[in-house]
Formats: structure tokens, C-alpha cells, sequence
């Protein structure tokens, strides 16, 4: 369990019944970065690319209690220098009223120990 300033907050591996909640968290991040327009993303979409024969993407939900407060999309990729595969985090999204609490950081860390743990060469993440 990683620490945050949240007594309760827990996080876990998305499941397929978790799609709304994922497509949920998507529309919200478009909405802060005013690309609402841009998603086309859909519930059926969802289930086909991560959780589908050929999974391309892996999510994990951040909970307080039984609500979930932020969630964390990431992907293998590959470094041919390393000779190792990698991490990239596509999204990373924690609710306003749960910020500046150390949900966001520990959904970050969860990923990075993930980094550790498949003994790929690197962890990759772009903010805007």
C-alpha cells in the first residue's frame, strides 16, 4: 500500500465491470483539458482494447471507501537501446475535490513499482 494524505485510499486493477467508471474518468480529464470534442471513445471501444484477447492498455481505479476518486492508464512499450520493455503512462486523473491529498502521487508510484516489478528499463509520462 503506498501512503497518501487520504486515510482509505486504496488502488486496484481495473475489471472489465470497471468500463463506465474508466469512460467516466476519460470524458472528465477531455473536460479540465477542454478536448471534450476529441473523445470518441466508447463503453464497447473500451472493453475491445483493454480487456479483449489482445489487451493493449491496463488502468488502474484509485477508491476512497467504495468511490473512485482518480484512475491511471499505461501501456508497454519498448526501449531497443535497453533491450527492455517500458512503461508509459497515457492518463493519469484524480477528481477535483480529491487533489493536493497525494492520490494522484500514489497512483504514479503504483505504476512505477509495476515498472519495477516487470523489470522493464524505464517509465515514461508526459504532462501537459
Amino acid at each position: 500500500m503506498i501512503a497518501t494524505d487520504t486515510p482509505g485510499f486504496q488502488i486496484r486493477s481495473a475489471a472489465e465491470s470497471d468500463i463506465p467508471i474508466i469512460l467516466s474518468f476519460i470524458k472528465k480529464l477531455a473536460r479540465y483539458e477542454r478536448l471534450s470534442h476529441e473523445v470518441v471513445a466508447t463503453e464497447e471501444l473500451l472493453r475491445e482494447t483493454l480487456f479483449a484477447n489482445r489487451q493493449t492498455a491496463e488502468v488502474a481505479i484509485g477508491y476512497l471507501g467504495t468511490q473512485p476518486v482518480g484512475f491511471v492508464l499505461f501501456f508497454h512499450n519498448y526501449s531497443t537501446f535497453l533491450g527492455k520493455p517500458g512503461l508509459y503512462i497515457e492518463d493519469l486523473f484524480v477528481d477535483e475535490e480529491y487533489r493536493r491529498r497525494g492520490c494522484g502521487r500514489a497512483l504514479l508510484l503504483h505504476v512505477a513499482r509495476l515498472e519495477k516489478e516487470r523489470d522493464c528499463g524505464r517509465l515514461e509520462w508526459a504532462v501537459v
